[in-house]
């Protein structure tokens, strides 16, 4: 029996995250998601998808057993009101603006350090000695701090202080360009048009391709040679560079 606890926020390399989790061997897999009063609420409902979709996939795998817990957890709302992903009052970043920012408006202060510490605590309780969280590469260049192999090292360093059960934190996406965790989820089976990775709240349930996340994942997604599921305000301009790039629609 090998146990893992995951963050799964319905994003995209979350949801990666949750099949890399099989493919390297854990059965049982513990997922947590967070609802911390973020104002993209979409991918709290990508989240129940992903759950369905890798069952799905794995119906009848022996001894594969994966369960999730939703957390509420909107005091981060109150008391870190500064960032905004939790406060409608504050737009969310334009990526052309935010050259030489050390820090995005969309910074949730300790949000991934409350996390983990969370992620921590149920590690130990269910009997599991590692974490996974979605950090990618990306994440510490647009400045992100508690996206960061220094900011995972450290954190390690105090899990390592518990003298009976040692928690791993681990970051396995870090190591990883977005194309290339697009090309992972693609050979894993995810389904990208089931992930949610945009700041923006619209009615219509559109993205928006200028918050960073978005950005970020749809050059991605033309650095691996496909076009993204999931559709955006931008869509009519974004259909002439996939046109142009040749890029390939996922499976």
């Amino acid at each position: 029996m090998k146990k893992l606890v995951l963050t799964l926020s319905g994003g995209m390399d979350s949801s990666v995250l949750l099949y890399m989790a099989q493919d390297r061997g854990y059965d049982h897999i513990h997922t947590i998601t967070f609802d911390y009063g973020q104002r993209h609420k979409r991918e709290l409902e990508c989240v129940n998808k992903q759950i369905n979709n890798f069952k799905k996939q794995f119906n009848g795998w022996f001894n594969l057993e994966i369960t999730n817990k939703v957390l509420d957890v909107k005091y981060i709302k109150d008391i870190a009101p500064t960032s905004s992903l939790t406060n409608k009052d504050i737009d969310n970043p334009d990526i052309s603006k935010m050259a030489g920012d050390a820090q995005p408006v969309s910074y949730v202060p300790f949000r991934n350090m409350m996390f983990l510490s969370i992620c921590s605590s149920y590690a130990e309780g269910v009997g599991a000695d590692t974490v996974w969280y979605g950090a990618a590469q990306v994440d510490s260049l647009a400045g992100y701090w508690d996206g960061s192999e220094e900011f995972v090292d450290t954190v390690n360093g105090v899990t390592a202080l518990n003298r009976e059960n040692r928690i791993n934190i681990e970051a396995p996406l870090l190591v990883m360009s977005k194309a290339e965790i697009i090309e992972e989820g693609l050979r894993l089976g995810v389904k990208f048009n089931d992930t949610w990775t945009c700041y923006s709240d619209r009615e219509d349930k559109l993205a928006d391709a200028t918050t960073p996340s978005s950005s970020l994942r749809v050059k991605g997604f033309m650095d691996a040679g496909y076009r993204d599921p999931i559709q955006y305000i931008q869509q009519e301009k974004l259909e002439k560079l996939y046109k142009e790039n040749e890029c390939k629609e996922c499976a």
